[in-house]
């Protein structure tokens, strides 16, 4: 039996796009309260503490789902038969899906395969087709979809959730069936699947919903096909030409080499990768929506023999977090580490650095640094930008598969992240602010923080800088797993 595949279309990509500038809609979709963590409002100056990370827990979601035990996955190379099925199934998958095959693959006991369905499951709207496949991934796995809470509003996300969280490995040749499903969709994702060596876990990998921004440096004609499509050297203007942006909305603020400018939160939202000068400097600086997190990277002085950077947003997502791309090599790069992950720029070993970003209202930022420019209204193209453009989208908890939480923190609770000497910590940034605000100090070795605008800031005690930016915690948790956090006392 064969279906219409449902994909491809730009309804779609504006529907389910992870990053768009429209908002996100999820009908029967409410904000639920998050799991007692011991964190506490009103906080002291005194009852600080360091969370390190625990050592046994049970495995949940963002709304308290507890995953049921991983099935057994297999080792050693899959059945034939279930190579057959996985090859006919994904051969022509851009016409449409062979049921008959997506049977198969559920009753073949090698959830392994899971992952395949997982990703055939993102392209597909809500039928039949889905709930086939559905149904050979509960067969295939043992699991009950159904008992999820986030099955309600997306059964794509609670399958990947669970696989996510049990850790499934996948099967091998995975991602050569995943390349073929992705590349059908659009071909110009093919550098990324095409580097055997990219150090990629590609089961984490997933489409965002919309398509990769490949346009040259400077490009203001937007993509065809629909992109975040980056903003290139905007036009800038001094504070008192920034009095369209209202004093209480967030800006990412960024200071280097003594002179300091601010993003704008809405037209980061739209963009969420700007290129540009800054203190005669090149940087990069992309925004994940999802992740709540802007960072900067430095794209110049690079090691002998690496062109500048120019970076792009992929249209793919890494549990949740974009998935950046250079333009001139195709290499992917961390989002979250601006480490080079594939292509050239992996083969060379690129890690960039990264600047301070501190998230801030536009008022408190211009009240400190009465210098700082800010990207025009206008953005330097000539377009409008919503002061909202996502309506709180990504308020209420990950939209996107993340696995399983980290409990230690609220799964939305901003944090600024620090890396010492290869240790992770994690600062609760409210808490932090309520003792800086009280006169008190906040430190870890040789780490402190400081008031910038509302937000804070890293440095180090003497001095020295340190780079630091604010994300979502189950961002930050997620891709730094071995984190501690600095919070308040129970």
């Amino acid at each position: 039996m064969r279906r219409r595949i449902i994909l491809l279309t730009t309804a779609i990509a504006l529907v389910m796009a992870a990053c768009s500038s429209t908002g996100y809609e999820i009908e029967g979709w409410e904000p639920t309260t998050e799991p007692e963590t011991g964190v506490e409002s009103g906080p002291s100056v005194d009852d600080a503490r360091i969370v390190p990370p625990a050592l046994t827990a049970t495995a949940r979601n963002q709304l308290g789902y507890r995953f049921p035990p991983a099935p057994p996955a297999g080792t050693g190379p899959p059945e034939p038969e279930l190579v057959e099925s996985l090859d006919l199934l994904f051969q022509a998958v851009e016409i449409d899906v062979n049921l008959d095959r997506v049977a198969e693959i559920g009753a073949s006991g090698d959830p392994r395969a899971a992952w395949l369905l997982s990703d055939l499951l993102r392209f597909l709207g809500p039928g039949d087709t889905a709930n086939t496949v559905v149904d050979a991934f509960e067969e295939l796995t043992g699991a009950t979809l159904a008992d999820d809470p986030v099955f309600g509003r997306s059964s794509w996300q609670s399958m990947t959730d669970h696989l996510i969280a049990w850790d499934v490995p996948a099967i091998p040749g995975y991602t050569e069936w995943k390349g073929r499903l992705y590349t059908a969709i659009d071909d110009r994702w093919a550098p990324f699947f095409d580097d055997a060596d990219a150090d990629i876990d590609w089961r984490h990998v997933s489409w965002g919903g919309v398509f990769i921004d490949d346009r040259p440096l400077g490009t203001v004609i937007p993509c065809p096909r629909g992109c975040i499509p980056a903003l290139d050297d905007p036009l800038v203007t001094d504070a008192d030409e920034g009095s369209w942006y209202p004093d209480d909305r967030i800006v990412f603020g960024v200071v280097i080499d003594g002179e300091a400018r601010a993003y704008p939160k809405n037209i980061m939202e739209v963009h969420e990768m700007v290129n540009d000068t800054l203190g005669d400097r090149r940087i990069a600086i992309p925004y994940c929506t999802l992740c709540g997190s802007a960072q900067a990277y430095f794209t110049d002085r690079l090691p002998s023999g690496i062109e500048q950077p120019v970076l792009r947003t992929s249209g793919l997502l890494s549990r949740s977090n974009k998935v950046m791309y250079d333009l001139t090599t195709f290499s992917i790069l961390d989002t979250f580490t601006g480490e080079a992950v594939s292509g050239p720029l992996g083969e060379a070993g690129l890690v960039l650095e990264q600047a301070s970003v501190v998230t801030s209202t536009w008022g408190a930022w211009k009240q400190e640094h009465p210098d700082t420019t800010i990207v025009a209204r206008t953005g330097g193209i000539g377009r409008t930008y919503d002061l909202d453009p996502l309506r709180g989208r990504d308020d209420d908890g990950p939209i996107f598969p993340i696995g399983d939480v980290d409990d230690r923190l609220p799964t939305q609770a901003k944090v600024l992240g620090v890396i010492d000497n290869g240790q992770a910590i994690a600062f609760d940034v409210s808490h932090a602010r309520a003792v800086l605000d009280a006169g008190g100090t906040v430190t870890w070795q040789d780490i402190e923080l400081l008031p910038e605008g509302s937000g804070v800031r890293a440095q180090r005690i003497d001095g020295g800088t340190v780079a630091g930016h604010e994300a979502f915690w189950f961002a930050w948790s997620q891709f730094h797993p071995e984190t501690l956090v600095w919070t308040a006392s129970p």
